[in-house]
């Protein structure tokens, strides 16, 4: 699975529609609206990185209303769960 961290630029009067318009695409998990250089954020995840491309290149980028996209792949994925379960089995701590 590839995760990809969209930074969304949009008319600032329409962030509520365009993010709705977002959250309805196919490879889209959720949308944040975020304080900040943008004005939302989606997470895109999906299986390949052709995928990436019509996702959001072919469909992201043109919801009505996004200005500006700039995205980033995650190389790995650390979560308080992750954590929790490597130092369940004895990955972590000092034995």
């Amino acid at each position: 699975m590839i995760t990809a961290i969209v930074m969304v630029s949009c008319d600032v009067d329409r962030i509520p529609e365009v993010g709705q318009g977002i959250a309805e695409l196919d490879g889209v998990t959720e949308v944040y609206s975020v304080t900040g250089d943008a004005d939302l954020i989606a997470m895109v995840r999906v299986r390949d990185h052709e995928q990436l491309a019509d996702v959001i290149a072919d469909r992201l980028n043109k919801v009505d209303g996004v200005a500006r996209t700039d995205t980033h792949i995650a190389f790995r994925t650390y979560s308080k769960r992750d954590t929790e379960e490597a130092f369940s089995i004895g990955l972590g701590g000092d034995d």
